[in-house]
């Protein structure tokens, strides 16, 4: 319980910085740079700890992994954070615990009871319905929402696989094999954007991108998933809930977003359904009780 706090307190400040290190440095070099410096980071650990590598089919689940967390994620958020406020994306991202749920019980087939899939239906149906809200009205969903609605799916298909995953390679382990595994196709992005527009940015816009760089892509996960790794897990992916929060709070006083009660509101109801989703799936059928 100190560990996985620690992981969502890292991963809060995500949207946050990516909103301000879009602001100068274009989107693609954003998302994709970031996971060339950690994979460089992940590249050193694993040599120096003498990691053994993964094998057969655990590297498909690591593409997985690296297609969901390394790749989906951070070059989706960049590219929708270029238009969209930090504290509306954090409000739509909210449903992401629910998302991680559903992926974790289609990936594992566990059974669960019908008010699971209603709930999370209802989770999805609230992040949406927010998203539209916000831009004005029903029937009004701009581009950045479907891009940060395809980036958590991609990111609670990536969790969910990462999490079984890290029982068998271990927690950091997992993130680090996923990284070095797409560092060549996301070096390539980098280049690529780099070549087509020089990064030129200032101190705020390089520290942000430092950050999202070591922290978010990289010690992030350390401390995530080694907090699922000791569990219990379903007790732990609880506190995930509390990151939309301080994304919201992070917004109103490092960006200085106003705090609008549409904002808030929305943020609460996307909250409250992806929690009672959560808790739902943690409670087994009657009659295996």
């Amino acid at each position: 319980m100190a560990w996985g706090p620690a992981g969502v307190v890292a991963f809060s400040f995500t949207v946050i910085f990516t909103r301000v290190a879009v602001q100068d440095l274009e989107p693609l070099f954003v998302g994709a740079g970031r996971a060339v410096v950690a994979a460089a980071l992940a590249a050193i650990a694993l040599t120096m700890t003498r990691q053994r590598r993964p094998r057969g089919r655990q590297w498909l689940r690591l593409a997985v992994v690296a297609a969901g967390v390394v790749a989906g994620f951070p070059l989706l958020t960049s590219f929708a954070l270029a238009t969209a406020p930090a504290g509306h994306s954090a409000a739509v991202i909210a449903v992401l615990p629910a998302a991680t749920a559903i992926a974790a019980v289609l990936r594992t087939r566990e059974r669960t009871t019908p008010a699971f899939w209603v709930v999370a239906a209802a989770s999805a149906c609230a992040a949406v319905v927010f998203a539209m809200l916000g831009n004005g009205g029903l029937g009004r969903l701009h581009a950045a929402d479907l891009l940060l609605i395809a980036a958590v799916a991609l990111c609670a298909i990536g969790y969910a696989e990462g999490g079984l995953l890290s029982r068998e390679l271990g927690s950091w382990q997992t993130i680090s094999w996923a990284l070095v595994l797409a560092a060549p196709v996301m070096l390539a992005l980098t280049l690529a954007s780099a070549a087509a527009a020089p990064p030129v940015a200032g101190p705020a816009q390089w520290a942000s991108f430092g950050y999202l760089a070591v922290v978010s892509m990289f010690l992030g996960f350390f401390a995530w998933y080694r907090g699922l790794a000791i569990g219990p897990m379903t007790r732990v992916s609880q506190l995930q809930l509390a990151q939309p929060v301080l994304t919201l709070a992070w917004a109103a006083l490092i960006l200085g977003e106003a705090l609008t009660w549409p904002t808030v509101l929305g943020g609460i109801v996307v909250i409250l359904c992806a929690a009672a989703a959560v808790r739902i799936r943690q409670r087994p059928p009657a009659r295996d009780r």
